[in-house]
Formats: C-alpha cells, sequence, structure tokens
C-alpha cells in the first residue's frame, strides 16, 4: 500500500526516468550539435552544451521545489499565476527583445526569458481551476466563453509578438475541452477549417467555394434523398452565378469570376434560408449556415494570405504543401534536416560523425532542429529511441491523469499531455517535412533554458498533483 502522508513514496518514478532520460540524451545531442574542436569539454560552460548543462541542474531544482511545494498551492494560485505571466506577456512588446523576428524574449543580463512559454503552464492551471469549479457547466455559454477568454487572451498577445509558432500551441486545448465534454461537432468544425484552408492554399478562392458549393448540395441530397429539389436549388445557384457572370461579359467588366460565385453563394444562401424558416426546416439552415461560415473563412484566409502574413511565412506554406520548390530558400532548412535524417541510416553515422551535423548545413539544428543531430548520427535505432520515450511519457501522463480522483488534476494532467504531444509531433514533423515550419522547440531535447525550464515546470506541477491523488483538493 503507497504511503498517503509520504509525497515522495508516492511520486510517479516511471515519469520522472523518462524525465531525466531525455534532459540526458537532449544534452548529448547538443553538444554534437554545436561541438567545437577547440572546446572540447563537455563541462566547457562558454559553450551552448555548458550552458544547458547549468540549466538542467537548475530544471532539476525547479522540479524539487514543485514536488515540495503543497499541492493545493496550485489550485489556491491558479488565477494570480495566470494574471501574473500575463501581464509579463503584456510587457513584452515594451520591454521585449527581438530574436529572428518575434518579438517574444526578456533580456534579463545575459539570459532570455520567454514569457510565452511559461504561459501554457499559467493557462494550464487557469482552466483546470475553473473547469473543476463548482458552477462550471460545460454547455452553458457563459463558461463556454470565460474559457474562450482564458485561452484566446495570451494568444492574442502572443500573435501581437509575431511568435506564430508559440500561439498554434494553445490550439489543443480544444483537446482538453473534449474530453470534459464539450460537444464533438466542435472538433468536427476544427478539422473542417484545416481542410478549406489547405484547398485555398492548394487550389483557390474560386475553386475552394465551388467545391464546397457542390459538397453542400451533395450532403443535402443524401441527408433527404430529393433529388428534385436538390436540382431545383443547385439551377437557382446557376442561374445567379449566370447572370452576373453574363452581365459582367455585356459591359465588358473586368470582375474575377471569385465574386460572381460569392454572390451566387450568398443570394443562393439567402432565399435557401428563408425557405428553411418557413417550412421549419433546421438541418437545412443549419447546412446553410455551415456552408457560409466555410465560404468566408475561404475568402478570409485568402485575404490574409496574401495581405497579412509575412513573406517568409507565405513561402513556407508554399513549400509544405508542395506548391513551390525552393530548397535554397524557404525549404532550405527541411531539405537539409531531411537530408541529415535520412543519411543517418539504420544505426547512424556514430557520436560527433555526423557530418551535415559537423559543417552546419542544417540551421537550429541545437534548438528546433535537434532531432535532425539523432537522426545522422544514431539512425533509425536513435530516433525510434526518442520516439518511444515520448509515447511512452504521453501514455503515462494520460493514465496518471484519468486514475486522479480530482477533477482540476485530471483536467491539468491532460493540458500537460497535449502540449507535449503537440510540440513532440509537430518539431519532429518540421524536421521530416510532414509540418510547416514554426519554430517550436523539442521538449526537454532542444536548447534553451526558457524551454527546459518552462516544460519542467509544466511536467512537475503534474507530478506533485498526481502525488497527492489520495488527498481531497478543496477549491
Amino acid at each position: 500500500m503507497p504511503n498517503r502522508n509520504n509525497v515522495w513514496a508516492n511520486i510517479d518514478w516511471i515519469t520522472v526516468s523518462i524525465y531525466l532520460a531525455m534532459m540526458f540524451i537532449g544534452w548529448i545531442n547538443i553538444y554534437a550539435a554545436v561541438y567545437n574542436e577547440e572546446h572540447k569539454s563537455i563541462f566547457d560552460f562558454s559553450q551552448q552544451y555548458g550552458k544547458q548543462l547549468i540549466w538542467i541542474f537548475a530544471a532539476i531544482f525547479i522540479a524539487m521545489l514543485m514536488i515540495n511545494t503543497d499541492s493545493k498551492f496550485f489550485v489556491a494560485f491558479a488565477m494570480p499565476i495566470y494574471v501574473t505571466i500575463l501581464l509579463l506577456l503584456m510587457l513584452v512588446p515594451f520591454i521585449g527583445t527581438e530574436i529572428n523576428g518575434a518579438k517574444s524574449w526578456i533580456q534579463i543580463g545575459n539570459f532570455l526569458l520567454q514569457p510565452s512559454e511559461f504561459m501554457k503552464m499559467a493557462t494550464s492551471l487557469a482552466l483546470a481551476r475553473f473547469i473543476s469549479s463548482y458552477n462550471f457547466k460545460m454547455h452553458n455559454y457563459k463558461s463556454l466563453l470565460i474559457v474562450a477568454g482564458i485561452i484566446l487572451i495570451p494568444v492574442g498577445l502572443i500573435f501581437l509578438q509575431n511568435d506564430t509558432g508559440s500561439a498554434i500551441v494553445f490550439g489543443v486545448f480544444l483537446l482538453v475541452l473534449y474530453r470534459e465534454g464539450l460537444n464533438g461537432i466542435v472538433l468536427f468544425f476544427t478539422f473542417l477549417i484545416a481542410l478549406v484552408f489547405i484547398l485555398t492554399m492548394v487550389l483557390n478562392s474560386f475553386v475552394t467555394i465551388l467545391v464546397l458549393t457542390i459538397a453542400a448540395f451533395l450532403i443535402n441530397f443524401l441527408i433527404k434523398r430529393k433529388s428534385k429539389r436538390t436540382l431545383v436549388a443547385l439551377g437557382i445557384f446557376t442561374a445567379i452565378f449566370a447572370i452576373f457572370w453574363f452581365i459582367n461579359y455585356l459591359i465588358q467588366g473586368s470582375i474575377e469570376p471569385v465574386y460572381f460565385i460569392l454572390t451566387a453563394a450568398f443570394l443562393s444562401s439567402a432565399i435557401f434560408f428563408l425557405w428553411a424558416m418557413v417550412l421549419h426546416k433546421r438541418s437545412l439552415a443549419v447546412l446553410i449556415g455551415i456552408y457560409l461560415g466555410s465560404v468566408l473563412f475561404t475568402v478570409s484566409v485568402d485575404y490574409v494570405f496574401h495581405n497579412i502574413m509575412e513573406q517568409h511565412q507565405r513561402d513556407r506554406i508554399n513549400e509544405l504543401l508542395g506548391i513551390q520548390s525552393d530548397i535554397h530558400g524557404a525549404g532550405y532548412h527541411v531539405n537539409q534536416s531531411k537530408i541529415a535524417i535520412g543519411s543517418g541510416g539504420f544505426f547512424g553515422k556514430g557520436f560527433l560523425q555526423g557530418t551535415q551535423t559537423k559543417f552546419d548545413f542544417v540551421p537550429e539544428q541545437s534548438t528546433d532542429f535537434i532531432f535532425c543531430t539523432v537522426g545522422e548520427e544514431w539512425g533509425f535505432l536513435g530516433t525510434t529511441l526518442v520516439i518511444a520515450l515520448f509515447m511512452g511519457l504521453l501514455m503515462r501522463l494520460i493514465y496518471l491523469a484519468e486514475r486522479n480522483r480530482s477533477k482540476f488534476s485530471r483536467v491539468y494532467g491532460y493540458c500537460v499531455a497535449t502540449i507535449l504531444f503537440f510540440h513532440f509531433a509537430i518539431n519532429i514533423g518540421m524536421t521530416i517535412g510532414l509540418a510547416p515550419v514554426i519554430g517550436i522547440p523539442l521538449p526537454f531535447f532542444s536548447y534553451g533554458g526558457s524551454s527546459l525550464w518552462s516544460f519542467t515546470l509544466l511536467l512537475f506541477v503534474f507530478v506533485r498533483l498526481d502525488a497527492s491523488r489520495f488527498e481531497q483538493l478543496s477549491y
């Protein structure tokens, strides 16, 4: 039987062991990634690997501090912690330091602190605190509005810092809300948004709206099985499009076809919506709403992509989707990364033997592209070990979250698991060309104090909460 009064006896040592193994392997690979013949000692504190060792010891101290903190502290101070980090985030645009186009760092002496990294932990605590409160109802609009505010306020502030990668991470909280009872239709819409975005990028606005229109008519037919009404509706849509196109042809106008299909979409939808209201066809009204929302999103994506996004962001998206191929420009990072990983073969080239690594062919190899070093020097076996460690940690976290009787601990545990999963999946996806290069670190592996400490805090708050699973946390 576990000793309920001894925190250290109740710590999940499997999670702690995986954490320590990840940090050690990450440190060794940082050494390999930036190895310098003139500074051969791995304990040289003037080099990245020496600094990383200091941050590792500091991270272990932070972990021990979290374990020795009363678990009720995290419940009681969840919102104050959230507000404090949020205020720090607000200061960044005014006192921050810009690095690689993102003004998301605060310089403290020789150390750079990134508040957005710590905001993930703070948001997780705030969500867990609010969702576990007695008056929270998942399907209550007021509750959902507050949840949206908790998530979207930091997202907006991080976007203002031009740190798109960190802002996107917050989208994973949808999975946590789904676990706590959020309607699955929200996840469906998320998938639909992603699909429409890809279609708009790969094709164009006109073709995407045409595809959405055809899909809407097909869905309506499959639901109602009334071909005559579907054909009449399709005829109305086509007639509106043809009339405006013909008028433009007669006056020899230069209006682009996308505006004709937009006009047809909105006018025909207005007609169909009125008809649905008169005949009380709720399912048709919902379908029209989804269709119009998708059309509006298509137009907004096209506008944002061409008028708001920076050129390097457009290039990376085009490279990822295969619209363009520029291995010397936007696609350089990914191309060199794939060469490095592929050249490792099954067993790898050996420790400090990676040519891509040694000659700095892969930029940011100690941070965002640390997985390349693993692939080149340790091969398929090394990358499999790293992936296995992550999968083991994620499955363990889900198991720990489910065994907790405290709703606060469960919600927070799922926040930790989803954040780590996103970073793991996207970071490795970046290195092998399956995800856009958005500049997020590989947890516990990438070089950097802010990321290591923030992930350590994120993880060990949950380790401490799990160690108190036999206690009744008060709210």
